[in-house]
């Protein structure tokens, strides 16, 4: 009988190789977490607030290494496209202006994962790390510039269904950037920007992001 329940598991094996490969695919939500600098502009002292987030599309390659029976270390590449609006309130009157923040992202994180029990074709996980991300989209003409590079800690959970041929893995994923991603307006001196544009920055004294990543993995 034990025999016979252990013929129905997919790919019984799989599991012990100890580096495979694979690629990722899914959605991502791009926040930013604001520190309000108080300074008055024209006389309005300006709060930033994330008007609504757009869904970006996300692709990555991943590289598995087998560390023990319920551990693996991995890479996942990652490029991310993702756009986002700043809306900015003030303390005089209910004028709200905005402004949107494009980004073309390639992010390297390294990840610890922590694999539960396997129970049938199943098998749960939970994985934390961090990395780096490059921000190849700037543009200088914009009245927010985001910096180029930016560190962050990620952590996530999804769960691993053995197939036929493949492993699949519906995952959702956290990062928290802790770098002040923000250019400050006082170093865009040679930027050809129109002047009064500066308080989109001006208005913000930190700014950090945040993305939420719902992704399916092939393995």
């Amino acid at each position: 009988m034990c025999v016979g329940a252990r013929a129905q598991d997919n790919l019984p094996m799989v599991d012990y190789k100890v580096v495979h490969f694979g690629f990722t695919l899914g959605l991502n939500f791009m926040d930013f977490d604001f520190t309000p600098s108080g300074m008055v502009i024209d006389g309005k002292s300006y709060n930033a607030d994330m008007s609504w987030v757009i869904p970006g599309f996300t692709v990555g390659v991943i590289g598995d290494v087998r560390m023990g029976n319920y551990f693996n270390f991995r890479l996942v590449p990652a490029f991310h496209l993702s756009d986002r609006t700043i809306s900015y309130s003030n303390d005089v009157d209910d004028e709200i202006i905005r402004t949107s923040v494009k980004s073309t992202i390639i992010s390297v994180p390294a990840y610890i994962k922590f694999n539960g029990p396997r129970i049938k074709n199943y098998r749960p996980y939970l994985l934390c790390g961090g990395g780096v991300m490059f921000d190849l989209g700037r543009d200088r003409q914009q009245p927010i510039l985001l910096k180029m590079l930016d560190y962050f800690v990620e952590f996530g959970g999804g769960c691993t269904i053995y197939l036929k041929y493949f492993r699949l893995s519906p995952e959702i994923k956290f990062s928290l950037g802790f770098n002040n991603v923000l250019e400050p307006w006082e170093e865009r001196q040679h930027d050809v920007i129109d002047p009064s544009a500066a308080k989109y920055t001006q208005a913000i004294s930190r700014m950090t992001s945040r993305m939420l990543t719902i992704c399916v993995n092939f393995e």
